[in-house]
């Protein structure tokens, strides 16, 4: 399966299981799909983007914010630009990026969230694969955030990329690899 088809897969798997019961107008129990009134999605640009698709399809209308990261080695991040919903600090945060490989980028990403007011509970990190490395990195730094991913990795190679991994998936998945 490409990576494309597999995004697009998992991203509306996600939003498939998030159920809601109420009772209908004829005391019958409704099963069906409800989201909370101010959720928003940030995508980590440029993997990120990748997601965007999936959450439109799912939550229609959604604001969606962006944060650009520079990636220099494994420590070396730098946050370069960012776009949000004004009033983010209101919202619960869909937080996108399909690799969680050592998780600095997530947590500069988390750490430029928390600052603009959106309390750490109401942030959920969405991934696709990660590596056992990022989610503990990730986890320790906050506790209360939750990470939803498809996979969990073998770990990281001595390039801190994810093993055996997908390669650089925003190449792959734009054709600029």
């Amino acid at each position: 399966m490409s990576p494309v088809a597999r995004e697009d897969r998992y991203g509306r798997i996600l939003c498939l299981r998030l159920y809601l019961e109420e009772t209908a107008g004829r005391r019958s129990i409704y099963t069906g799909v409800d989201f909370c009134k101010k959720l928003c999605g940030v995508s980590i640009v440029r993997s990120g983007e990748s997601m965007e698709n999936a959450l439109r399809a799912c939550c229609k209308g959604i604001k969606i914010g962006k944060i650009l990261i520079h990636r220099d080695g494994d420590n070396g991040q730098q946050l370069i630009y960012h776009k949000l919903p004004m009033d983010i600090a209101e919202r619960h945060v869909l937080l996108m990026d399909p690799v969680l490989g050592t998780g600095n980028s997530a947590n500069q990403a988390i750490e430029l969230l928390i600052r603009k007011g959106v309390p750490e509970e109401h942030i959920m990190f969405l991934n696709l694969i990660s590596a056992p490395e990022g989610i503990h990195c990730v986890c320790k730094r906050f506790p209360r955030l939750k990470i939803v991913t498809s996979e969990i990795e073998t770990g990281l190679n001595e390039e801190y990329r994810v093993i055996p991994g997908l390669g650089e998936y925003g190449d792959r998945y734009f054709g600029t690899d």
